[in-house]
């Protein structure tokens, strides 16, 4: 990576999350039930069987309440698990909301280590979060490159999800970043 676009990505990144600090956690709460009845009306989450969900952090959008719904309905859900042999996040199947949780390496919830592993190829539908996203699917990670990695074997659909505040006008782009398909904030939804 030049150092141009990781000066730019690290200035983009902080920018974002000043903006996010100055969301009262009523305005966080409010816009995520807002951006989880926008989604649940959706066509391409009515049809998916099988969903890769993340545990959202503080100043995230809470997409979790959905993970029981989706159980409810039928539908196979997975998180992200970290797995320190390879370095990579692997998505493992999540049966039970309380039985199959423990805390991973970052300190985020994670399916635990008897929760069986799902090809991430065969995931209908996946929702990613982000630092920060703009309208052509392109999409602003913490640095690591961990999402990147993972969505380079999705096939379905992926979804990036976030405030209004995370949507920007453009995102640097680099080779190894992998755009997602549709945006999912509080107030609409964009196909790319």
């Amino acid at each position: 990576m030049t150092q141009t676009a990781q000066e730019a990505k690290n200035r983009l990144r902080s920018e974002i999350r000043q903006l996010l600090r100055a969301m009262t956690p009523e305005q966080c709460a409010e816009g995520s039930t807002q951006a989880r009845f926008l989604i649940e009306r959706q066509p391409v989450w009515q049809k998916a069987r099988s969903i890769l969900f993340f545990a959202p952090l503080a100043q995230e959008l809470d997409v979790w309440p959905m993970m029981a719904d989706a159980l409810g309905a039928g539908k196979t859900i997975a998180l992200p698990r970290f797995n320190p042999a390879t370095t990579c996040y692997v998505a493992c199947r999540i049966e039970h909301l309380e039985r199959d949780l423990a805390p991973g390496k970052f300190g985020i919830r994670e399916p635990s280590v008897k929760c069986a592993e799902l090809a991430i190829n065969r995931l209908d539908f996946v929702l990613v979060p982000g630092i920060g996203f703009d309208l052509h699917g392109h999409r602003l990670g913490r640095g690591r490159g961990f999402y990147d990695h993972l969505l380079a074997s999705v096939r379905g659909t992926t979804c990036g999800v976030a405030f209004d505040q995370q949507i920007v006008e453009e995102i640097p782009v680099e080779p190894h970043d992998v755009p997602v398909n549709c945006i999912l904030t509080p107030t609409r939804w964009t196909e790319v």
